[in-house]
């Protein structure tokens, strides 16, 4: 009877040790085909990105807390152009916090080596490097990384990780110069339709609403395409959006995050428009055109409470 019961004892060891060799050989078999996926779409769209290198020298995140500046470039071939748009993303990797700042183009600042001039100028001045330095200067916030995306690919991302579409509510009918004819309402919008939502400006409210439409696409986006993004396509996603940009994002700081909003751990975004309200003025400057003069001071202010 001893003998029996040592020789069943014996063969459940070795199933439970054949199913955990398997267990084992399935994980090593998705992260093996996971990483090729990545590698793959990320070579496809770098081939077809026509973003330029940038030197950055943002120190890296060392702590719970990072700062990415992200640009819109409308840039034509070797006219690196002003930025279109500017975003301070910050994420707290313990609390899964994810914040945007988005800084008005029109924000009259001290560009660092340039004088004073509406804040879109430092990225045609300096690239990233000096919007860094910018934004550190007038609202002091340093930013540890950088993105860079054309709007020529935007479209391609958002199809990418929505292939389809994404539902926005519009806050009105839209076609004055832009490349679409949206209506009220909510409804499906492709890569392209939804880019020309989030840039139109032609109305009363100009670059505030734009700004604050281009805050409602990131929310649309973070909760329909990312934690709509199964696990298993996470990577040839990741790969993809990561091509099609011009970063210098640490690709296990991509995959964390990512996963982090793939798995819907992330809490609702929150979103800041600078300058903050009460504390600019529309003026006309010799050299700059229409400017927002603002105090810098309190929006410096703001930006901190905000962040920190």
């Amino acid at each position: 009877m001893a003998r029996h019961a040592k020789q069943r004892k014996v063969r459940k060891g070795r199933v439970f040790g054949t199913i955990l060799l398997l267990l084992v050989l399935v994980v090593i078999g998705l992260g093996i085909a996971g990483f090729f996926q990545y590698k793959s779409s990320l070579k496809a769209a770098e081939a077809d990105n026509q973003l330029k290198e940038f030197t950055f020298n943002g120190e890296a995140a060392s702590g719970d807390s990072v700062n990415v500046l992200f640009i819109g470039s409308d840039s034509r071939g070797e006219d690196q152009g002003r930025s279109d748009s500017l975003m301070i993303a910050h994420y707290d990797k313990k609390k899964k916090e994810p914040k945007i700042v988005s800084l008005m183009r029109d924000t009259y600042v001290d560009i660092p080596g340039h004088g004073k001039n509406k804040i879109n100028a430092a990225y045609s001045f300096g690239g990233p490097e000096l919007v860094r330095q910018t934004v550190k200067e007038n609202f002091g916030i340093d930013c540890n990384y950088y993105v860079v995306t054309s709007f020529e690919s935007f479209p391609k991302v958002i199809d990418t990780l929505a292939p389809d579409g994404i539902e926005i509510d519009a806050e009105k009918d839209m076609s004055q110069n832009i490349d679409a004819n949206i209506k009220a309402g909510k409804q499906k919008m492709d890569g392209h339709t939804l880019l020309q939502y989030a840039r139109f400006r032609k109305d009363a409210e100009g670059d505030f609403g734009r700004v604050r439409r281009q805050q409602q696409v990131l929310e649309a986006v973070k909760d329909q395409a990312i934690t709509a993004t199964s696990v298993f396509k996470l990577p040839s996603v990741l790969g993809t959006v990561q091509g099609y940009t011009t970063t210098d994002l640490p690709t296990s700081l991509v995959l964390k995050t990512g996963m982090d909003f793939a798995l819907g751990r992330t809490s609702d975004l929150e979103t800041l428009t600078v300058p903050v309200k009460g504390t600019w003025q529309n003026e006309r400057i010799s050299g700059a055109g229409a400017v927002l003069r603002i105090d810098v001071a309190k929006n410096a202010a703001a930006v901190q409470d905000f962040i920190k």
